[in-house]
């Protein structure tokens, strides 16, 4: 089948992947090998409302990679597929979708909710699957995994080999809350008023904006006073004045009403006299203002503001630890929307019973305190931001902000200017650090709230050992890659808070826990076990014959099965309406997948899974949750190589975002160049640790190299009657010396490749295939054997043939893992091999990754002589180029000397020199004439005699007016360099791009410094 000038991605791509899925190629264990090992991948689970971006782009590019190089080898593969159910994205989509005709989700009930949500998972939720696809990812997808399968009485998992997810996770939960793992409890989460649902601290972006900081006097109680002195560094007194109140500043003022102290750092003089006294919150009602007490903690930094802080525990991470660690009471002031609570007893009534907790005069329980609102009825039911204004205005007005002084110029209307001094408020204008949710967009409030939590600090254990503890050989269970991985996984682990798990939320795995009227918790996998526990439980009651009690004694006597219909309304149970926070769904991504709690083959066979690949920002929030769940459910680790990569940014190092406008569809780059570019620069780039910058003229350059192995391909194919279909087998007998070379390059090639992929350096071996296929194989020995192929050595063109068709066949299998789709396009084309009859065994996609090495093929005479031949045509080319020779100019060459060897390469590759040097003759010489240039190579000295054939003054001249110009650019790059101001002040990516300038331009004016010493020679 003879090759097409030029390869056409857009129609080979889709047509390719149907016949390698039709040929079942990527199925588990497809082209294993008897006895072979397993190695699997999990794919990071994209969310089901998600669609292809650069992220999945770079991170589905790196599996893919690894799967295919490892099927190759005959490992017993699976890169698992499937998606997250996403709670909050899918549920915003639904209810958006309902929004458009006039409905919102409370006009329905949960369950057809639920319903709507299922129909439009099967309608559109398998988007992104189709879009990998395009990609090439060559994950089994017929065992496309689904994190809420199962679930809500739904079997539409999607796949036949599908597991029951949501068995597994309720197993989980309800297996953990057994053993004391998970409880409930009331502690500050991020809280989204939009969704009305706790939400984790990834779903939270941190966005700087203008705010201000406003601040106030805290009156002393009673009318109390002290001396308050400020002091300099050297303790040299500064300030001293009476004050009767103490000074705190704050960015939301409207969480002043629920202050419970005010916390002053244990080594600060200035408050020393009134610690342990208590103070008036500056705000509410006169006769109700609470009085809070003046306490020292560790957080309070003394240097910064006036060193006091306010401490509001139910709005504030911070004050929250404050507050557990000092007993203070935490009042929560907001509802679910973050408005002001307009709930609870009349503000006299609350601020009367929290004044009596504050003085010690009455005990108070969490629950007690929860119930209480202490924001007075003129600020109930406010939105939260209208309520600071509120309070700003109603501070200030009563003379309780802390004033400043300011003078200012005016002009009255002549023109004169005038100083003006003016007291007013003190408020700070400045940038500051606000949390917003990333789907909501609405402003994240810290809020107190009963939540389901998981006690981390019980299973984290042997999460850290298994990549602490290393054995004789220093390896750890658990490799995290690049190192510096390790310290944040460490750091976050040993410093870990209970995980929050459940969300507020209707579509998710619905907490498995039961409440009875009297609050007990039944926690079961179903309904039905909940009433058994709770029909348990009452038939042993020996105590105070409560009604429920009574109740389910009666159905037991009736021997009536204890469940909803057979009991009052009053005493049935009533399940969390709460669903789990996705990350414990997901968390269990590996054993769920696999089918577990069955012991099925799969789960025996590919768990624990191998090498994780995914990116650097969720490596607490997933990787180090998928590490402790497994330890804590099966008691092994889930994989045992951690890849991180950080984000895909644009050209320039900046974030993609699209109020930036600098987001780049993967599908738009595939559409225009081809996966196989997108794929080779998503490889190129992966640098272990390093910045993910994607360049649209770098994939434009690869789509170009996709390019050349067309045509180079196509070149053999023109040449030559049949490729070999040896496919990894021995290379031909050769004994042409350019045929023994390439023989051996295609060994380094395979041990560089090889060697980079062990190592995860993708980039090495996306930079080694590149330079081999550009350089050595096209631009030497493509070229170097066309004079062979047009010559009438029948011999050596019949071994030139063979060893040509080997290499390409070689060079092809080692690029397929990056470049799947061109490669198996010229694998079938070339010889009309491959997936025209379905069989997966013809395919290059199953062809056997050779084991040669390079001392078995790398034979070391045909090495040197060619890299001999090869330095004498770059040396001559170099110097004609740096001259300005014109290029069609044939130049005579002349030699000084030359030992044996040289003399014996010149004799079998003379011709060949000088045809692609464009040298004329070689002439032996004595001396050298006026007017030559030297040309270096082992062993000879050659020589161009350059005096007639250029005009060497106007060359000068030019070379030198060149130099002038990059000599005074590169006086002004080093000068910003040694710039402090400009190393401190400039983005980094500016100066990163300063210093790679510098070095292109110190290499230019290298070359111009050598061309004139050339020059030089000549005269």
């Amino acid at each position: 089948m003879a090759m097409e000038k030029t390869f056409n991605a857009a129609e080979a791509e889709d047509r390719l992947y149907k016949a390698w899925d039709e040929a079942g190629c990527f199925k588990a264990g497809a082209n294993a090998k008897p006895g072979a090992s397993s190695f699997s991948i999990m794919i990071p689970p994209p969310n089901v409302t998600g669609v292809l971006h650069m992220g999945h782009a770079f991170n589905n590019t790196l599996q893919d990679i690894l799967i295919r190089w490892k099927r190759m080898q005959g490992y017993d593969t699976l890169w698992q597929p499937g998606t997250d159910h996403a709670g909050i994205a899918t549920q915003m989509v639904v209810e958006r979708e309902l929004a458009k005709e006039g409905k919102k989700r409370t006009d329905f009930s949960r369950e057809e909710f639920l319903s709507k949500i299922w129909a439009w998972k099967e309608q559109s939720g398998g988007t992104i699957v189709e879009q990998l696809k395009r990609l090439g990812a060559s994950c089994d997808f017929d065992r496309t995994a689904f994190t809420m399968s199962g679930a809500n009485g739904d079997t539409r998992t999607g796949h036949e080999n599908s597991p029951n997810f949501h068995d597994a996770v309720i197993k989980v939960f309800v297996d953990m809350y057994n053993k004391g793992l998970i409880y409930r409890g009331k502690r500050l989460v991020n809280w989204d008023p939009h969704f009305e649902t706790a939400i984790s601290d990834l779903e939270v972006e941190n966005i700087e904006v203008a705010g201000h900081m406003w601040h106030f006097k805290y009156p002393l109680a009673g009318g109390a006073t002290y001396t308050y002195v400020e002091k300099d560094e050297d303790g040299n007194v500064t300030l001293t004045e009476e004050r009767d109140y103490i000074s705190i500043a704050t960015t939301r003022p409207e969480t002043m009403l629920g202050d419970g102290a005010v916390a002053v750092h244990p080594s600060d003089e200035r408050y020393a006299p009134i610690v342990g006294m208590l103070c008036e919150i500056p705000v509410g009602p006169k006769a109700q203002r609470r009085l809070i007490p003046i306490i020292t903690d560790e957080y309070p930094d003394k240097d910064f503001g006036s060193g006091a802080v306010k401490i509001t525990g139910a709005h504030d991470f911070n004050d929250y630890q404050v507050a557990k660690r000092g007993g203070i009471p935490m009042y929560n002031l907001m509802d679910t929307k973050a408005n002001m609570r307009a709930d609870g007893a009349p503000y006299v009534d609350e601020a009367a019973t929290a004044q009596a907790i504050a003085n010690g005069e009455q005990e108070f329980t969490e629950a007690s305190i929860a119930a209480m609102n202490l924001v007075p009825e003129e600020y109930r039911g406010l939105d939260r931001f209208e309520a600071r204004k509120r309070v700003v205005a109603d501070i200030t007005a009563e003379g309780l902000a802390v004033m400043q002084t300011i003078t200012k110029t005016v002009k009255d209307e002549d023109g004169n200017e005038t100083e003006v001094t003016e007291t007013t408020p003190y408020v700070e204008n400045k940038p500051i650090m606000q949390p917003f949710g990333d789907r909501s967009k609405v402003v994240i409030e810290p809020m107190l709230t009963d939540q389901w939590f998981v006690e981390t600090d019980k299973i984290v254990g042997p999460a850290l050992d298994a990549v602490r503890k290393k054995d004789a050989n220093g390896k750890a269970k658990v490799t995290i890659l690049p190192e510096s991985g390790e310290k944040v996984y460490y750091h976050w682990l040993e410093n870990i808070e209970p995980w929050c798990i459940s969300r507020q939320l209707w579509w998710g795995h619905q907490i498995p826990v039961w409440f009875d009227a009297d609050g007990n918790q039944y926690c079961a996998a179903t309904e039905a076990e909940a009433y058994q526990q709770m029909a348990d439980k009452f038939a042993k009651f020996e105590g105070e014959a409560t009604n429920q009690a009574v109740e389910v004694r009666k159905a037991l006597i009736l021997g009536l099965p204890v469940k909803a219909e057979n009991l009052p309304d009053a005493y049935r149970l009533t399940r969390d309406p709460d669903v789990l926070d996705t990350w414990f769904s997901s968390g269990l991504w590996p054993i769920g997948t696999l089918g577990w709690p069955e012991n099925t083959e799969e789960l025996q066979k590919y768990f624990p899974t191998s090498t994780l690949v995914t990116g650097q920002d969720i490596l607490f929030f997933w990787v180090a949750r998928m590490m402790m769940m497994q330890l804590a459910v099966v008691d092994d680790i889930p994989f045992d190589t951690v890849y991180l990569h950080g984000l895909v940014r644009d050209a320039k190092g900046k974030k993609m975002s699209k109020s930036t406008g600098n987001v780049v569809d993967p599908l738009e780059i595939i559409d225009e160049y081809g996966a196989d570019a997108l794929r080779f620069t998503n490889a190129a780039m992966a640098s272990l640790g390093g910045v993910l910058k994607l360049d649209m003229k770098r994939i434009e350059g690869y789509r170009n190299f996709v390019t050349k192995i067309w045509q180079a391909s196509s070149y053999g194919d023109s040449q030559i009657d049949a490729f070999s279909a040896t496919r990894g087998a021995e290379p031909p007998k050769a004994t042409l010396p350019l045929n023994r070379w390439i023989i051996g390059e295609i060994a380094k090639l395979r041990e560089e490749v090889d060697g980079a992929f062990e190592a995860y350096r993708f980039n090495d071996a996306a930079n080694a295939l590149y330079s081999f296929f550009w350089n050595s194989f096209c631009a030497r020995y493509l070229e170097f054997t066309k004079p062979i192929f047009f010559a009438d050595d029948q011999a050596a063109k019949d071994e030139t043939q063979a060893v040509y068709a080997w290499a390409v066949d070689q060079a092809l299998i080692l690029m397929h893992p990056i470049m799947p789709f061109v490669t198996e396009e010229i694998w079938n084309v070339t010889q009309g091999r491959g997936y025209a009859d379905g069989d997966s065994a013809q395919m290059l996609v199953h062809a056997n990754w050779p084991t040669y090495t390079a001392a078995d093929l790398v034979d070391a005479d045909a090495e040197r002589e060619m890299n001999w031949v090869i330095a004498v045509i770059d040396n001559i080319r170099s110097a004609r180029a740096q001259l300005n020779v014109p290029a069609g100019a044939k130049v005579p060459m002349l030699v000084t000397e030359i030992d044996a060897a040289g003399q014996s390469y010149w004799d079998r590759n003379g011709e060949l020199i000088k045809r692609f040097a464009r040298i004329e003759s070689l002439e032996h010489a004595d001396t050298l004439p006026k007017g030559c240039i030297s040309i270096g190579a082992p062993g000879a000295s050659f020589a161009l005699p350059l005096a007639e054939i250029i005009d060497v003054a106007a060359e000068k001249a030019r070379q030198e007016k060149n130099l002038g110009k990059l000599t005074k650019e590169l006086g002004g790059l080093r000068g910003r360099l040694k710039n402090p101001k400009f190393a401190d002040s400039a983005p980094a990516e500016v100066v990163a791009e300063t210093r790679a300038n510098l070095v292109l331009r110190e290499e230019e004016e290298a070359k111009i410094k050598e061309a004139l010493a050339r020059l030089s020679e000549i005269g």
